[in-house]
């Protein structure tokens, strides 16, 4: 598959206002369910963008997952090979790594839609965490997953 028909679900003008406002709050210090704001730097531009994020816990590892599929945050952050989070004051600097493993990254899209699924269900065609491995599976390679290592 190549990159122009990767699966991407572009924000419109409302995702892109509410995206705003999430991450507005987040560089406030309000975390709503645990959401953080992602500043990774630009694969063109050299410019830190910035978008909320749902940084997810799977088996005592920390996961980004793209519910959008391959956006731009995740073609930055293949560039930039990691990058922040923010919340108010508390910023965690990280090193991403992209699974690939599709058995993995399956178990993390599992657990990240029985936390997150409230929000980002629409995005996964069907999907869900009640979903068989297999179809999880079949999925994951429309939603790129990050496993982080957070600077002490």
């Amino acid at each position: 598959m190549n990159a122009s028909s990767r699966y991407y679900v572009q924000a419109g003008p409302f995702a892109v206002r509410f995206n705003a406002l999430f991450g507005k709050l987040a560089r406030l210090g309000i975390s709503l369910a645990g959401s953080a704001e992602l500043s990774v730097r630009g694969r063109t531009s050299g410019e830190m963008q910035r978008i909320p994020v749902n940084p997810h816990t799977h088996e005592g590892e920390q996961y980004l997952v793209s519910a959008r599929g391959h956006s731009q945050w995740v073609r930055n952050m293949r560039v930039a090979g990691g990058g922040e989070l923010r919340v108010g004051r508390k910023v965690r600097t990280f090193t991403a790594v992209e699974i690939t493993d599709p058995v993995l990254r399956a178990a993390v899209l599992r657990t990240y839609l029985e936390k997150w699924g409230w929000e980002v269900n629409r995005f996964f065609q069907g999907v869900t965490a009640q979903s068989s491995d297999a179809e999880l599976q079949a999925a994951a390679g429309d939603h790129p997953v990050f496993r982080l290592a957070v600077a002490r």
